[in-house]
C-alpha cells in the first residue's frame, strides 16, 4: 500500500539523520518531498541518495528570509502542502553554571522559534486534512543533566502541538508531536569531540534503555509515517514517543 501518494511534503532538517530517513521513506511511499537545511553539501548529498521525486532547499529556520524562499519556491512548484515535518534542531550540552545568553539564543532561535514560523509560514499552503508533525524529544519530560536548554525548547514544543491542534482544528489540520529518544543520527557525534566520546556516549544510552540499543532514523521515520498517513487520521494533539522504553518505565 503507498500510503502518501501524490503528497507535497516539506522536511526541515532534512539533510541527516531522522529527516534523511523520514524523507527517503515518504518518497518510497509516493510523496514529493522537500527537504531544507544549513548546508548545501549536505543537501546535495541526500538529493543524490533519495534519487527522485525531491528537491533540497538551503536555509535556516531561524531566519524569516530563508522560509520566505522555501515556501515561494512550493507554492510555484506546487501549489500545496500536505504534510509539514517540523524537525530541524539543534543541542549543545551545557549545565545550568555554563548556560551563556549566546547558547540559549542559539537553541531556541532553531528549535522555538524556528519550529514557529516553519509552521506559521506553511499555512497559507495547507488544506483540510494536512498534518503537521512536530519533532520533539523524550528530553522534554524527563530531567537529563546539560540537557536544561534543549530540554526547555522541546517542552515548548509539546505546547505548541496542544495549542495549535485547537487553534487549527476548524480548518481539519492535524497537529502531533514526534519525540524520539536516544536515536543512533550525527547528532551524538555533534555533542561531543572524539569517536571514543561518542562510543561511550552511545554505550551509555544503549546500557539505559530497556531494549539495550539506540534506535535507528528509518524506526523514527516509520512513526513519522503514521502521523503524516491517513492511517493517524484521528489522531490530534499527542505526543508520540519512540525511545525504547527510555522514559517510559
Amino acid at each position: 500500500m503507498i500510503r502518501l501518494k501524490d503528497k507535497v511534503v516539506v522536511i526541515t532538517g532534512g539533510s541527516s539523520g531522522i529527516g534523511l530517513a523520514t524523507a527517503q521513506r515518504f518518497v518510497e511511499e509516493g510523496a514529493y518531498v522537500y527537504i531544507t537545511g544549513r548546508r548545501q553539501g549536505e543537501l546535495d548529498k541526500a538529493v543524490a541518495l533519495i534519487g527522485r521525486n525531491v528537491a533540497a532547499v538551503q536555509g535556516d529556520v531561524s531566519k524569516q528570509e530563508d522560509l520566505d524562499r522555501l515556501y515561494a519556491k512550493v507554492k510555484a512548484e506546487k501549489g500545496r502542502i500536505d504534510v509539514l515535518f517540523a524537525n530541524s534542531g539543534i543541542i549543545e550540552h551545557k549545565t545550568i553554571d555554563a548556560v551563556t545568553m549566546e547558547h540559549f539564543d542559539k537553541t531556541f532561535d532553531v528549535n522555538v522559534r524556528g519550529l514557529l514560523f516553519s509552521v506559521q509560514k506553511a499555512l497559507p499552503l495547507m488544506s483540510s486534512g494536512a498534518s503537521i508533525i512536530l519533532t520533539s524529544s523524550i528530553a522534554g519530560y524527563k530531567g537529563m543533566p546539560a540537557h536544561g536548554t534543549y530540554s526547555a525548547t522541546k517542552a515548548a514544543v509539546r505546547s505548541f502541538a496542544r495549542t495549535w491542534t485547537l487553534e487549527l482544528k476548524d480548518r481539519g489540520i492535524r497537529v502531533n508531536t514526534l519525540s524520539p529518544g536516544a536515536t543512533d543520527t550525527p547528532i551524538i557525534d555533534g555533542q561531543v569531540q572524539t569517536k571514543e566520546q561518542a562510543a561511550a556516549l552511545r554505550a551509555n544510552f544503549a546500557a539505559a534503555i530497556p531494549l539495550g540499543r539506540l534506535g535507528r532514523a528509518e524506526e523514527i521515520a516509520a512513526a513519522a509515517l503514521f502521523l503524516a498517513s491517513d492511517e493517524s487520521s484521528y489522531v490530534a494533539g499527542i505526543e508520540l514517543s519512540v525511545d525504547g522504553g527510555l522514559a517510559q518505565v
